[in-house]
């Protein structure tokens, strides 16, 4: 059993994650968030909402996940959003035709599905499922598709992405920003891909989450105002240079924007924050590097693309993150689609005298002869040049109809004007992060399998009663034996050999799902009345708190260790003697005596002030 399939056999019977529809046989790519998960995963996203909205600045929107057609021919979804498809003749299972041949032959996703066709059988590549042989490749649109309205109703289609939403609103959002770049929005929701054969868990999904970030920049001045952040913040950096050799290099971030690895400050930027911001949520900087886009991959409209991977167990290297500087190709293409033009107005600090060509259509002419066209057809005119417009016979096409315009309506001439500024269409900088992705990065890179009589000597532990958690003093020992009779400990005390194992889940307390236990050392009124106090206060403070009674302590601590509670708080007889409880440490198994006084304000210390833990209370077991 490797990583992945231990993390996932956790996941599932932890409350991470379950197969959707289980109840009926499930569907690839698919993915229901159980308890844990969700509130795991509803912490990763607040924490980039506390990057991007409150750090950065950018506000949230939210669009439907629903668009009509119009929004994604202009997006170039509809026309060119497809994975080339490859069916078995014999078994009809779907494949992805260039991972098929990703083994035999490098940059397989560069290929057409008529290439991908021509090597599957030239190399005789056969049905990974049953042997058998395989269809021609051809396109698959990976959109779902669906009407909108009753009847044949309106087509439309859950959306790939939610970056469209945004640029859509882009009049909006700039009037919102008071016409002034640089500004940003970002949304975090659903998108769909009718992905054709899903089978690598929440790394590919039909139904997945998204964080994007569109940032609209002045496309003459991609300096970063607080470009000083991260000037000397050294990145892994796998450039297209380094791909040739294999062998990613280091450089800080200045270093790689002066010497034109990273295309300029405001991409260098965002790249060191989304580099910041995986870290926080724990991914392992050991196992993280930014990978540029090789020139026969990257986006035609792109000036530079970088990809943030994580290296994994099973998959070797994948994406979670990807930061383009997309041009100003989307709101060009929404633009033409949409025929309203979309740009910010920008204010020069001193007007300018400029010479410029004019064109002044005459409407009144124009009217009578076009009617309902002769707005379109003044449009056609100003894009001409003084040569088309200086012929007898003018044509316009307008709508894909050709159209002559007699000259006598229409002037044109050179003239000079005072003017205070310009029209200009913003530059897009998109960070787009895959949630789920970085759900599961997370988990792989937290999950740990651990040596407890070996921890236990590397954290300085006193005897080996940690093995199972039996960090009671003498007095409340005896009170449990007493309590439930010779047997009493039997559990605690198993297991507690050299050879024995742990899983736990090393979260960072930022994302843990559960960041404090609150574990009365037994279910008697006495020892769970403090508890469920201490819960109180420890909610009050806005802590995920987790009230655990069933078992023994050994086991509750277990429990705890493999969901990735960072302290569990047990309440004991001593408790009741001298108003103090025990705190343990997660990571290190160490456990203190601290007052239930103020033990609120210590545990929010130590989860989001970074409190050293030995100076919480007093050593207990170290």
């Amino acid at each position: 059993m490797d990583k992945y399939e231990k993390v996932f056999e956790l996941a599932k019977r932890r409350g991470f994650l379950w197969n959707s529809f289980e109840l009926y046989g499930g569907s690839r790519g698919f993915y229901d968030y159980g308890p844990l998960g969700s509130t795991l995963k509803r912490r990763i996203e607040q924490i980039w909402r506390e990057f991007y909205v409150i750090q950065e600045g950018h506000m949230e929107i939210e669009c439907p996940t629903i668009g009509i057609e119009d929004v994604f021919v202009a997006s170039g979804h509809v026309g060119g959003f497809s994975d080339p498809l490859c069916e078995c003749k014999k078994c009809g299972e779907a494949f992805r035709a260039d991972h098929l041949v990703e083994n035999v032959m490098d940059a397989a996703g560069t290929l057409s599905a008529e290439q991908l066709t021509e090597v599957i059988k030239e190399k005789g590549i056969t049905c990974p499922e049953c042997g058998g042989e395989l269809n021609d490749a051809y396109e698959f649109n990976l959109m779902f598709k669906t009407t909108i309205g009753p009847g044949t109703g309106r087509q439309g289609y859950l959306r790939p992405e939610t970056a469209q939403g945004m640029f859509v609103d882009f009049q909006r959002l700039s009037r919102f920003y008071r016409d002034k770049l640089p500004f940003g929005a970002v949304q975090i929701g659903k998108s769909y891909r009718n992905e054709i054969a899903p089978r690598q868990g929440v790394i590919r999904l039909r139904e997945f989450t998204q964080a994007e970030c569109e940032l609209f920049v002045d496309p003459r001045n991609k300096k970063h105002s607080n470009f000083e952040r991260f000037a000397e913040k050294e990145l892994v950096l796998y450039s297209q240079a380094a791909q040739q050799t294999g062998e990613p290099i280091r450089m800080t971030v200045r270093e790689a924007v002066e010497t034109g690895v990273i295309a300029h400050e405001v991409l260098g930027y965002n790249i060191a924050l989304t580099n910041e911001f995986l870290t926080k949520v724990g991914i392992e900087p050991a196992k993280l590097r930014f990978r540029q886009h090789l020139k026969d991959e990257m986006a035609h409209y792109a000036i530079d693309c970088w990809d943030a991977e994580i290296e994994t167990d099973r998959f070797g290297w994948v994406e979670i993150v990807g930061i383009a500087d997309r041009t100003d190709y989307d709101l060009k293409a929404h633009a033409r689609v949409s025929k309203t033009d979309l740009y910010v107005y920008v204010e020069y600090d001193e007007p300018k005298m400029v010479t410029r060509f004019v064109v002044k259509p005459n409407m009144g002419k124009l009217g009578p002869l076009f009617k309902g066209k002769a707005k379109a057809v003044a449009d056609a005119l100003k894009q001409l040049s003084e040569e088309e417009l200086s012929k007898d016979q003018i044509t316009v096409t307008v709508d894909g109809e050709e159209l002559s315009v007699s000259s006598d309506v229409v002037d044109f001439a050179e003239e000079t004007v005072k003017v205070s500024g310009e029209n200009v269409i913003p530059h897009v900088i998109e960070p787009s992060y895959g949630i789920d992705r970085i759900f599961y990065g997370t988990m792989e890179h937290a999950f740990d399998e651990e040596n407890v009589a070996k921890k236990a000597a590397e954290s300085g532990l006193k005897g080996a009663e940690e093995a199972e958690g039996a960090e009671k003093t003498e007095g409340a020992e005896k009170a449990e034996k007493a309590e439930k009779g010779p047997e009493a400990t039997k559990d605690e005390t198993e297991g507690e050999g050299e050879e024995e194992t742990r899983l736990v889940m090393h979260f960072s307390s930022s994302v843990a799902p559960v960041q404090v236990a609150v574990l009365p050392l037994l279910t008697r009124k006495e020892l769970a009345d403090p508890a469920k106090e201490i819960v109180a206060k420890l909610r009050e403070k806005n802590l995920l708190v987790n009230y655990d009674d069933s078992g023994t302590i050994g086991r509750r601590y277990r429990r705890n260790d493999e969901i990735g509670t960072p302290y569990s708080v047990t309440v004991d007889y001593d408790t009741l003697q001298d108003g103090t409880v025990t705190i343990r440490d997660r990571d290190s198994m160490r456990q203190i005596r601290a007052p239930i006084s103020g033990i609120e304000n210590v545990l929010y210390e130590l989860i989001y002030r970074g409190r050293n833990f030995e100076s919480a209370g007093k050593p207990f077991n170290f």
